[in-house]
């Protein structure tokens, strides 16, 4: 028999991957204006995502519709109970895409404003992404079927320092992104940053890795109890050495291999989340299963998504196709 709830959690993992590598870099661009002042730099920073963005969103609704179909569970008590930064990432998000167009159209009296509200817009809906993965982490209470806990049990350190990670995560990501498309003083000014970000990053990942398993004894037994312990030993290991390939990269002046590794290393931040908290898709007690919608109701959705993702996935690569290579100081899309 085929276990439906299986395949759409793998399809809402597989969506939200691919939201926080393509949004990833987006709002990583609007954390990174504040390192630059020049106003045809920021034009160009803007100009490598301009003519892709619009499709980057597609992910988080993909993600968010599957979870409230096929784990309606799971989507009630998420919602109820980090509502607030959920509002939050949702009005820095509609802040950021506001900012990002007016900014083209505005007087350059109003300019500044702009630009300030894109920066606030990607800080906003970068940290309260944070926030919810780690009070997610840390663990919702459920009695029932209902949240019990309080609205404001996001508002711990662990979240709250979730939420710094994610901005740092994210600015690398930019950063990478931009040392590819770009050249010449930018790009220069990228690959500078690039290696702090880096070793800030790994910092905080260290500091989450062992800060996650002390407080949960649950977590502790999967990471570091035998046979798993030497299943999932290459996870941080990969780490160190993607970190290393970064700067090694960089200090080579290579402008495709310091992105890609850096998606390879949220890949494995990513993968190192699920590890913590499979089969729950509400940590610490609800499972995939025990959240499903009828088997029925799965295989519906099913048919429609196996329509839908194929033709996403085809949009998302042409464009990137078509609007490949550098970027340069004279080019724009608005």
């Amino acid at each position: 028999m085929i276990d439906f709830s299986i395949i759409w959690f793998a399809i809402i993992v597989f969506a939200t991957l691919m939201y926080i590598v393509m949004d990833g870099f987006d709002l990583g661009i609007g954390l990174l204006f504040p390192f630059n002042k020049d106003a045809v730099e920021r034009d160009m920073m803007v100009n490598t995502v301009a003519p892709v963005w619009d499709g980057n969103e597609t992910w988080l609704v993909l993600g968010g519709a599957g979870l409230y179909g096929a784990f309606p569970l799971a989507y009630s008590v998420i919602a109820d109970a980090l509502s607030i930064p959920l509002t939050a990432m949702l009005i820095g998000l509609i802040f950021r895409g506001v900012a990002f167009e007016f900014r083209f159209k505005a007087t350059e009296t109003h300019r500044a404003f702009w630009d300030k509200s894109f920066v606030a817009g990607s800080i906003l809906a970068t940290f309260s992404q944070g926030v919810a993965v780690g009070a997610m982490l840390d663990g919702i209470q459920v009695t029932g079927r209902h949240f019990s806990g309080s609205a404001m049990d996001w508002l711990a350190p662990f979240p709250l320092f979730c939420g710094v990670g994610l901005v740092i995560a994210y600015a690398l990501l930019g950063c990478t992104w931009l040392i590819m498309k770009t050249e010449h003083e930018l790009h220069r000014k990228m690959s500078a940053l690039a290696t702090p970000l880096v070793i800030a990053l790994l910092v905080v990942v260290g500091i989450i890795s062992l800060w996650t398993p002390f407080s949960h004894d649950a977590i502790a037994q999967r990471w570091f109890t035998r046979p798993n312990l030497y299943w999932f030993l290459p996870v941080p290991v990969l780490v160190l050495l993607c970190s290393w390939g970064i700067i090694r990269a960089i200090k080579r002046e290579a402008h495709y291999s310091p992105f890609l590794l850096t998606l390879a290393l949220i890949f494995l931040g990513f993968s190192g989340l699920g590890i913590s908290v499979w089969p729950n898709i509400i940590p610490p007690s609800v499972t995939i299963w025990q959240a499903a919608s009828p088997a029925i109701s799965q295989a519906f959705m099913l048919v429609g998504s196996l329509l839908i993702i194929p033709m996403i996935l085809g949009y998302t690569f042409w464009s990137y196709y078509v609007f490949r290579g550098k970027v340069k100081a004279d080019e724009g899309y608005h």
